[in-house]
């Protein structure tokens, strides 16, 4: 009795919740039509390229393809949502993303094509105005968090401090698990999704331990994966790849670094200008 009694009420909340979410666009008028995408990155950026406070919104159903349009009448129609998402890279049965925003999707979100009817020049100039500006909006540098906490980290561990580092590596960590990986420029969204799992594990790692030669250890290949992102995201100051010979038994490890001068986090003061550096990342 109590299971079905929570049942109910699951469903009444979800029924309140979409009537009350619907109930802020006035004149609303509902339609449904499909829209090809793969994934629920692609969800999430069709119902962000079709939803517009107040006026309209879009909920997408990644195993149908369907899309639920709620719109005010009054202020916009289904084709204008649909060539807003159709900018975003994403056909339906009506409009045809354009060929070189289509192809900037990543791997994973490009959908097999069926011949529609193109989004025209003329369409795309009258919506893109409004696209760009909720574009702007996400696409801030959402790493600068883990470079800033990274280069905290490295600092810790040249003073040999491993309570910092623990601490350091913790708020790279909430760092880390705050990104968004889909309002990522796709240069960054590429290289983030190969090494955002092993950035988890290295600074998880460092984060559990106060033992300073552990967490060097871990710091080598929490490095390694960094200079992966740092590369291809937009610095405003020069980063220095930098390398110290004598590290990981002698077989050598690298980190990155906001100064040219050598302070190596290896080892600290027992040997603080073991290194050079082997790169300048602008």
């Amino acid at each position: 009795m109590k299971n079905s009694i929570s049942k109910i009420m699951i469903v009444i909340t979800l029924f309140l919740s979409f009537t009350q979410s619907n109930a802020q666009i006035k004149n609303s008028k509902t339609e449904t039509i499909k829209i090809y995408g793969n994934c629920g990155m692609c969800q999430t950026k069709i119902e962000n390229a079709g939803s517009i406070k107040k006026t309209a919104k879009v909920n997408w159903n990644v195993d149908t393809k369907m899309a639920t349009l709620t719109y005010d009448a009054t202020k916009t129609n289904q084709d204008e949502i649909l060539k807003q998402i159709a900018l975003a890279g994403y056909d339906s049965d009506k409009f045809l993303a354009p060929n070189d925003v289509y192809s900037k999707l990543p791997g994973c979100c490009q959908y097999d094509r069926v011949a529609k009817v193109p989004v025209k020049t003329d369409d795309i100039e009258s919506t893109k105005k409004e696209y760009t500006e909720k574009s702007d909006l996400q696409e801030t540098n959402q790493l600068k968090a883990i470079f800033d906490n990274y280069f905290t980290l490295k600092d810790a561990l040249i003073k040999t401090d491993g309570n910092t580092a623990a601490a350091a590596a913790s708020t790279l960590l909430s760092a880390i698990n705050a990104v968004k990986m889909e309002n990522l420029p796709i240069d960054e969204h590429m290289v983030w999704m190969k090494v955002v799992k092993n950035l988890t594990a290295d600074a998880t790692l460092i984060s559990e331990t106060k033992d300073v030669k552990k967490q060097r250890a871990f710091f080598d290949t929490l490095s390694l994966n960094s200079y992966s992102l740092i590369k291809i995201s937009k610095q405003e100051t020069p980063t220095y790849l930098q390398h110290c010979p004598m590290a990981n038994d002698g077989k050598g490890a690298d980190w990155l670094s906001k100064e040219n001068a050598i302070k190596n986090p290896y080892y600290g003061s027992m040997m603080l200008r073991c290194g050079k550096t082997v790169e300048t990342i602008k």
